[in-house]
């Protein structure tokens, strides 16, 4: 993740409501609110409070296609990251307030509208997964959900940043044939999708995965076709 600099599009409270979704995100919404942080990931915030709070923004549309993600590619220039598709999100700023309160949701829709362009006032935000860890980066994550309700035009705002905006239809991730297994250098092993000529893999994928089996999307894949790091479509 990386962060931006602060602009002033998300300036009024921010809450959580689940009031006027559409039916089909029902499955999410129970996942939300009953998954364990175990379930999520054996990457866990540190108990002493270590790591920089930050926050992510899973943003489910309604695309030609059906439902959709909204996702972004790194600059190939970053330093961490680099060309790895991702949630849009980023670090907390001071004046996103509370890290334990609404700091994550504002933080949110704050970076993803400095590295999408998308406008918050169309999302609305309807759960919170419990925060997940990324010990290479240090990176304390509080992955946020939210409804297109009223989507709007995005795209790369910053090139630096940004590479690419692109929205991915949950047809395409539950795909058995768009689903791999990576090997990172570590021998750490974990989930991948190949959509849209991006391999979405890490944290990105790994939320992705758990979010499709406890919202009872997934289908039956093979767990043992595997792909490199460096894969190009």
């Amino acid at each position: 993740m990386t962060r931006a600099s602060h602009t002033e599009g998300v300036t009024e409270d921010v809450t959580l409501s689940k009031e006027g979704l559409p039916n089909w995100l029902d499955p999410v919404v129970h996942a939300v609110e009953t998954v364990e942080p175990l379930q999520l990931s054996r990457f866990l915030p540190p108990e002493d409070g270590a790591g920089r709070q930050s926050a992510v923004l899973i943003l489910f549309g309604d695309g030609d296609r059906g439902p959709e993600l909204l996702l972004m590619e790194r600059a190939s220039s970053l330093r961490s990251h680099a060309g790895q598709p991702s949630f849009p999100g980023g670090a907390l700023d001071p004046e996103d307030g509370d890290p334990k309160g609404d700091g994550p949701l504002r933080a949110a829709l704050r970076e993803a509208e400095e590295e999408t362009g998308l406008d918050p006032a169309g999302v609305q935000l309807f759960g919170a997964l419990p925060k997940l860890y990324i010990p290479v980066s240090g990176f304390v994550v509080t992955p946020v959900l939210g409804w297109w309700r009223e989507p709007s035009p995005v795209g790369v705002v910053d090139p630096n940043e940004t590479a690419r905006v692109f929205t991915v239809p949950v047809s395409d991730l539950t795909d058995p044939d768009n689903r791999a297994t990576t090997v990172h250098p570590s021998g750490h092993r974990g989930p991948a999708f190949l959509v849209e000529s991006a391999l979405v893999w890490g944290f990105t994928a790994g939320v992705i995965d758990r979010l499709l089996h406890y919202s009872g999307w997934e289908l039956p894949w093979d767990r043992e076709k595997q792909v490199p790091l460096d894969w190009r479509a």
